[in-house]
């Protein structure tokens, strides 16, 4: 007896259900070239010599195909499809290089994207900020970047200072702003009037700080956090002339933000402070500070806070931010970090670089290491130099065997158990009581 059908089986084909089903771009629809492509080059171990043969033509032309349709949707009527769409359209960009398939579209794609900040509701003006930043990273510093950032930056800025805008649209569109700013602007005016449009967000929060006697989270502390670290961002590409000007004028504020009940904030506020005096020594190297006993007083407390109060999970990200900081302020000192992608390392070393690299990696997701090896905007932000190119046999010899893996983790992890052992061993610690 054959089974019967489910009742919701149809709705799809036309009818009752939504305008268009969007599927969204996932990992699947451009699986086999970005294998070849991406994860074998971030990977060396995944490169498998017996792999099936692949026509990259057609997969490449099937993924094409697929973002036109998505493109397509970002006019449909419906809310939700158009979201939908920026949202996958918004996981390709991060996830492969497009250019040219994105410079023959540009101008249909900015005028979507213009059109869903005008007229869409919070959500999707949030995925169409993100996709604006995602279309400059792909397009690099450029005539056709500046294009898209004239059309963009007015409604951006509206958007930002429109108080009856929904605050995640706000924190969007200032994120996108910085990013965008950042990437394209090579007239200096421009520069200093999209720094202008951000100070007077996030300064709002000095504001609130001489009118309450402290500062107080509220559901604007999202949208001056964004501001903030949108505007140290495009500080960091400022001239050293405007670069004083700026410091003299927040450096002795932002030390007040550092009493937000926010994390976010008094995080934001305190790697802000990090950068600014390390731009400032490295105008002055006599540079001082009247406050000094003061300020590191503050970061102090903050890298051993122990508030029962506060979650454990912020406690311990809070305490780890504001000993890099405080050495930072106190020492002019930096915890360099390394990252790795594909065969290639980059030593972050400084407060700018990592400033940097954290914004973009917020933009990226997952997709960041394949763009640090083959977006060349990026590697020139880096000076990575151009992107390094292997072969499958240079590939392959660098392949380490599941074996080798085996004993090099075992023996790693034998000897992190033993150097924890000595530490643990109270039997270590009997010459401090006698």
């Amino acid at each position: 007896m054959p089974k019967p059908k489910k009742r919701g089986s149809n709705h799809q084909r036309g009818g009752g259900g939504q305008p268009r089903n969007v599927q969204p771009f996932s990992d699947e629809d451009a699986s086999i070239e970005t294998m070849s492509h991406c994860s074998g080059f971030s990977d060396p171990a995944s490169f498998t010599e017996d792999g099936p043969e692949v026509d990259e033509e057609a997969t490449q032309e099937d993924l094409e195909y697929k973002l036109k349709g998505f493109i397509d949707l970002t006019l449909d009527k419906s809310a939700k499809t158009r979201q939908a769409a920026l949202e996958s359209l918004k996981s390709a960009f991060s996830s492969k290089i497009l250019y040219e398939f994105i410079m023959e579209r540009r101008m249909t794609l900015t005028d979507s994207i213009e059109r869903c900040i005008k007229k869409g509701k919070s959500d999707e003006q949030c995925a169409a900020a993100g996709l604006a930043c995602l279309l400059c990273v792909q397009m690099g510093s450029g005539i056709e970047s500046e294009e898209i950032f004239k059309t963009l930056g007015p409604v951006l800025k509206k958007i930002v200072c429109d108080g009856t805008a929904s605050i995640q649209a706000r924190q969007a569109c200032a994120t996108c702003l910085g990013i965008c700013c950042f990437i394209v602007t090579d007239d200096i005016t421009e520069l200093y009037s999209t720094m202008e449009c951000l100070e007077n967000i996030f300064t709002k929060a000095y504001q609130r700080d001489r009118d309450t006697n402290g500062v107080s989270s509220t559901h604007n502390t999202v949208l001056h956090v964004s501001a903030l670290l949108a505007w140290t961002l495009l500080l960091t590409i400022c001239p050293m002339n405007e670069v004083k000007k700026k410091i003299e004028m927040h450096l002795h504020k932002l030390p007040s933000l550092l009493s937000c009940d926010d994390l976010n904030m008094r995080i934001a506020a305190g790697e802000t402070l990090a950068l600014l005096f390390e731009l400032a020594r490295e105008t002055d190297a006599d540079f001082f500070y009247e406050d000094m006993d003061l300020l590191t007083e503050k970061l102090r407390a903050l890298a051993t806070d122990g508030n029962k109060h506060r979650a454990k999970v912020d406690k311990r990200k809070q305490r780890s931010v504001f000993r890099d900081v405080l050495r930072a302020v106190e020492e002019r000192d930096f915890p360099t970090e390394m990252v790795k992608f594909g065969p290639e390392r980059m030593y972050i070393d400084c407060w700018v670089k990592k400033q940097t690299y954290e914004t973009f990696k917020e933009i990226l997701g997952s997709g960041m290491q394949y763009h640090l090896q083959s977006n060349d905007f990026l590697r020139n932000v880096f000076e990575l130099g151009p992107p390094v190119m292997l072969d499958a046999a240079t590939l392959k010899t660098m392949k380490i065997s599941r074996f080798e893996r085996h004993l090099y983790n075992s023996a790693a992890f034998k000897a992190r158990t033993k150097a924890r052992s000595k530490c643990r061993d109270k039997r270590a610690d009997v010459g401090e009581f006698f």
